[in-house]
């Protein structure tokens, strides 16, 4: 365990790592071998990482240690950083980009936009994490957080619950101390599901404020998942704005970013005057989820795939359907908001992410508590368009008021007991 002077790894945010680097009590290198220790511990048994860029993540940390750390530490300098498996890291690293699919490993993409902003604000990227295969997109029957490269990614506060999908080894690894920080995507709860799901937080940003893939009219935005709200901004500051690869629809969103960036939406009183819409009345129960009946399919198949293949692209029914959920956006959650003056509304875990996903409005979930079991919730607060700096305030109130989080447990069934050992 690396410790000094009032700092600890466990838990630890980046601006506690930060004061340990500029009070020489921790080095970049130190760091990234302590997370890179862990994964290997860890890994077995919660399925959150499918590959490490060992080498180049240490030779990299190496170099900013050189460089040294006088002055304040800004950005996310030195601070590790897991990918979602379906965002491309280009040339830079040994890593694949595979979208937990063993049909592309060795392919080349082009790195995403994402990955060179994480790298221009000092990230090092220590590998990819686990997904649901094709994030989801692959099979109706699929278990949340199984792809063949990675298999079945497991909640680490009860191994037999549901991790959530797609973004399920981001959420896995941060929940678990695993890497500082992650990156995953989000069309349609791809973010909010795993963050209510283990504990994190999870944020969602306005669509096209980072944009990795399209899959038909579907959009994947990166999205970061923290153990903070305030770690989830800092890495938010550091991947949104314009990608000249995708210059049309980040140029439309980049309108949305405050001057100065998120980090000043950091109130501790930011829930004062807000007017919250609650979602009273549940759209569904949730019983408790395993993902063991799931797994004892002999094989998931690809129907969706071959669904797809069957179709000749947007024709006119899909753009009909595609006006249509438009319409209804302004003519739902647009005019509710605006007609109660309602700065965010409220919803449990991931209900209301299609309502999210089919307006391109933000969302960001922190945790809110646990079941009799210990499996994590969370609640979700969501908005319009652009309104990130109002439920950031509103995120980062409820946070540091409630204090909920707590490291995993590790439990290895619904009704067990901790058998799991976390001491690296």
């Amino acid at each position: 365990m690396i410790s000094g002077r009032g700092f600890e790894i466990e838990e630890a945010t980046i601006d506690g790592i930060h004061r340990a680097f500029e009070s020489r009590d921790l080095t970049a290198a130190q760091l990234v071998g302590y997370y890179l220790d862990r994964i290997r511990a860890l890994n077995p048994a919660v399925r959150a990482v499918v590959e490490t860029d060992r080498a180049g993540a240490l030779d990299r940390a190496a170099r900013l240690d050189r460089a040294g750390w006088a002055g304040p530490v800004r950005g996310l300098r030195g601070i590790p950083v897991l990918l979602k498996d379906n965002i491309g890291t280009g040339t830079e690293t040994r890593l694949n980009t595979t979208a937990g699919s063993l049909a592309l490993l060795g392919a080349a993409p082009r790195g995403s936009g994402a990955a060179r902003r994480l790298r221009r604000a000092g990230a090092v990227v220590v590998g990819k994490a686990s997904l649901s295969e094709w994030a989801n997109f692959r099979s109706f029957t699929a278990s949340d957080g199984w792809s063949a490269r990675g298999g079945q990614g497991r909640n680490p506060y009860v191994l037999s619950a549901d991790p959530c999908g797609s973004s399920s080894g981001s959420a896995i690894a941060v929940a678990a101390n695993m890497v500082a920080v992650a990156l995953g995507t989000e069309t349609d709860g791809s973010i909010i599901c795993p963050a209510a799901a283990n504990s994190v937080v999870g944020i969602k940003p306005t669509l096209h404020l980072g944009v990795v893939n399209e899959i038909s009219v579907a959009v994947f935005v990166s999205s970061p998942i923290c153990r903070t709200v305030s770690d989830a901004v800092h890495v938010l500051d550091a991947i949104v704005g314009y990608d000249p690869d995708d210059a049309e629809a980040t140029k439309l969103a980049s309108k949305y970013i405050p001057q100065g960036g998120y980090k000043q939406f950091l109130n501790l009183e930011g829930l004062k005057g807000k007017r919250l819409g609650i979602l009273r009345k549940r759209f569904f129960e949730f019983p408790p989820n395993s993902v063991q009946k799931k797994e004892r399919m002999k094989e998931y198949g690809q129907p969706i795939f071959l669904r797809a293949q069957k179709t000749s692209g947007i024709g006119p029914v899909e753009r009909s359907a595609i006006s249509r959920m438009n319409q209804l956006s302004k003519e739902g959650l647009e005019m509710l908001m605006m007609k109660n003056q309602l700065d965010a509304v409220i919803t449990p875990n991931a209900t209301a992410t299609s309502i999210l996903a089919i307006g391109g409005y933000p969302g960001i979930s922190v945790p809110a508590g646990y079941d009799k079991a210990g499996v994590p919730f969370g609640i979700c607060f969501g908005g319009l368009k652009g309104s990130e700096p109002k439920l950031i305030e509103i995120a980062y109130a409820f946070e540091q008021a409630t204090a909920v989080r707590k490291p995993p447990t590790f439990k290895s069934s619904l009704t067990a007991k901790s058998e799991l050992t976390t001491e690296c």
